[in-house]
């Protein structure tokens, strides 16, 4: 059994499972989106995105790479690439906050035309910890759908003037 070591233990049927889907749509080719989607090439477009390459072979995201993020002043998101498929581009993650959640994130783009991308994004929470169980019946998905539409437009952002949309200048627009 699971022992959360600051709480009770977790039993089985006591966790939250909710999942949730975004579909965006980026200003780019598909062979431009696909590789931006990549922990060491986020920090090219996304605001505020910290990571710590754990595992990659060649240094970048591919199948079975392992890095880090920062969850809050003392934990760490663990992240491992679960599928990488370059062909028919897709990628899907497992994201883990010990004794506090575990996320599933599958991403899967499709050509609209040859500028513009259609990508799909899915994550499934399961939260283990109780007090987050609490307050994510009220907060997950505002706090999903706003992170999907600000990951939107600084991806669009940086697919039509190549550099970082910051979030004090999309706040003042």
């Amino acid at each position: 059994m699971f022992r959360n070591q600051n709480t009770n233990s977790v039993l089985p049927g006591t966790v939250l499972r909710k999942s949730f889907t975004y579909t965006q749509i980026n200003t780019g080719a598909i062979e431009e989106v696909f590789p931006l989607l990549c922990p060491v090439r986020e920090h090219d477009w996304l605001d505020g995105w910290q990571h710590t390459m754990l595992y990659s072979q060649s240094g970048l995201i591919e199948q079975d790479c392992v890095f880090a993020t920062p969850y809050d002043e003392q934990r760490t998101t663990l992240w491992q690439v679960t599928l990488y498929d370059r062909l028919n581009h897709i990628i899907e993650f497992v994201r883990m906050v010990p004794a506090t959640e575990v996320v599933k994130i599958s991403i899967r783009l499709c050509a609209l035309t040859t500028q513009t991308t259609e990508t799909t994004i899915t994550y499934q929470f399961t939260i283990l910890d109780a007090d987050q169980r609490e307050n994510a019946q009220e907060k997950l998905a505002e706090d999903f759908y706003q992170a999907m539409a600000w990951w939107e437009k600084a991806i669009n952002h940086y697919l039509q003037h190549g550099n970082k949309l910051l979030r004090s200048e999309a706040d003042s627009e």
